[in-house]
């Protein structure tokens, strides 16, 4: 079959080094028990040389561990973090969608779902309102660690290694756009820890508001944040406190779905 330029363009893109070094993880990923080395080399398609430079690189990356006493090979801590968190991010995106809709109908605003990458909190879901006007939430849209309702309640219910990396980028993206930006305290982080929610008002959008509650996976860690984003005059006065009740709960619910704890409210 002739190639077309589309199907060159793509092959000329690929990185070829790293699809040959994941025929070793695949080995490995099919594998019932650890594996030698030649074995390795054998069911990969390579001399054990090369398959021994890969083994090495993804060593120091977590993703490869050697036993020390059999000198065999298994996948590493980091490869179970990867599936885990492939497992928790798809599963809490499922079970998110009803309840982000039903929030969405209860209010009118915006609603949206977001778990935290290396750069920051990032838009996986969203369900549009009918207050938010023309403004759109953009889905793989980042948000700032310190400014939005959705980056402090990752700060405030992650370890504080988890976040390091995330806070670093969204404060340096603030120098460079020349923003004004003053990190939460301790009590800040303290305070949303206590209330179990964050909210913002006017920080990143002018006459927007958001309102942030944290949802917890089976194994209690924090998995993604749940936001409603609507004016401020809106999520303002005798209103915002329903708003935060339904924010809340409706958290809660996405929590139970996927196995996690419901945080008492206090």
């Amino acid at each position: 079959m002739l190639k077309t330029p589309e199907d060159t363009l793509s092959q000329k893109r690929r990185v070829q080094s790293i699809e040959v070094g994941f025929r070793v993880i695949r080995v490995l990923q099919t594998a019932h028990e650890p594996m030698a080395l030649r074995d390795i080399a054998q069911a990969a398609d390579m001399p054990p040389s090369k398959a021994h430079l890969y083994l090495t690189s993804f060593m120091r990356e977590g993703l490869v561990a050697q036993n020390p006493q059999t000198a065999r090979y298994a996948l590493g801590p980091y490869a179970t973090e990867l599936g885990l968190s492939a497992i928790r991010q798809l599963s809490v995106v499922e079970a998110a969608n009803a309840e982000m809709a039903e929030l969405t109908a209860h209010t009118g605003c915006a609603t949206y779902l977001s778990v935290l990458t290396e750069f920051g909190p990032a838009i996986v879901s969203k369900v549009d309102g009918s207050r938010q006007g023309a403004f759109t939430v953009r889905l793989g849209h980042v948000l700032p660690m310190t400014t939005s309702a959705t980056g402090l309640v990752f700060l405030a219910f992650l370890p504080e290694p988890q976040t390091r990396q995330p806070a670093r980028a969204s404060r340096q993206h603030a120098i460079e756009a020349a923003d004004a930006v003053k990190p939460p305290t301790r009590d800040d982080l303290a305070t949303v820890r206590q209330k179990g929610y964050a909210t913002t008002s006017g920080l990143i959008n002018a006459n927007f508001a958001a309102i942030s509650a944290p949802i917890f996976d089976y194994s209690d860690a924090m998995a993604a944040a749940l936001t409603l984003l609507g004016p401020d005059k809106y999520l303002a006065g005798e209103r915002l406190q329903p708003c935060i009740d339904h924010v809340l709960d409706a958290a809660a619910r996405i929590s139970a779905k996927i196995g996690g704890r419901v945080p008492a409210r206090s």
